[in-house]
């Protein structure tokens, strides 16, 4: 690559980027009682449900390019291919995570838009469909595993490397790793752990940013 540490630290912003959003996204969705047909409507027909769950969506797109940064800062170490491994796995399960997010976000706001404007439907018939499809919450299910297997494999591969500090992706780790757990806690362990992943991205982000001069000495 011409501009390693360049390239390097677009992968640090991109993770600064994904942590800001991770954490707006419970921070800003609308929470409200949504195993009643008031409060699923007054959640999910909100603007803020659909930005919230947007965001979402770019980081879980941005992440896996930070990691990628995380395996060219190793790249001379012997922890290169299991980064190049946790970038693969956190690719692969950004992309089986997505669709079932686009459904979270734009299917039930549109269903529950439809029934705020009363039209007849069981609204939460129609959500518990959407949302407990054997095929959708599979996939969604492996594709958020894959995430955290990917951060836990990134996080050894920054331990074992010797350039980056070596607890620099213990949060980052954690975070991906409790994002199954995390969806069946109330809301205010939600926002705390939307802050957990942002302090774990952030954090990464500012090692590798640090350490890209160092870097481009090792290239010369």
């Amino acid at each position: 690559m011409s501009n390693p540490a360049g390239r390097i630290r677009l992968g640090a912003a991109a993770l600064t980027v994904a942590g800001v959003l991770f954490f707006l996204y419970p921070t800003l969705r609308p929470w409200r009682d949504e195993s009643t047909v008031d409060g699923a409507t007054d959640a999910m027909a909100s603007g803020w449900w659909v930005a919230s769950h947007l965001f979402a969506m770019i980081g879980f797109i941005l992440v896996p390019l930070g990691v990628l940064a995380v395996r060219r800062a190793v790249s001379n170490t012997r922890a290169e291919p299991l980064a190049f491994a946790a970038f693969v796995t956190m690719w692969v399960g950004a992309g089986l995570t997505l669709p079932y997010y686009g459904a979270e976000d734009f299917g039930l706001h549109a269903i529950a838009t439809k029934a705020a404007e009363g039209q007849s439907m069981d609204l939460l018939a129609l959500v518990d469909a959407i949302r407990f499809n054997p095929v959708a919450a599979t996939v969604f299910g492996l594709g958020l595993l894959l995430l955290g297997v990917g951060a836990v494999l990134a996080g050894v591969a920054i331990w074992r490397s010797g350039v980056l500090p070596r607890y620099s992706g213990i949060l980052f780790a954690l975070g991906f790793a409790l994002f199954i757990p995390q969806f069946y806690t109330p809301a205010a362990v939600r926002i705390g752990h939307g802050v957990l992943v942002a302090v774990g991205s952030i954090w990464l982000a500012i090692v590798m940013w640090r350490t890209t001069a160092a870097h481009r000495d090792l290239e010369k």
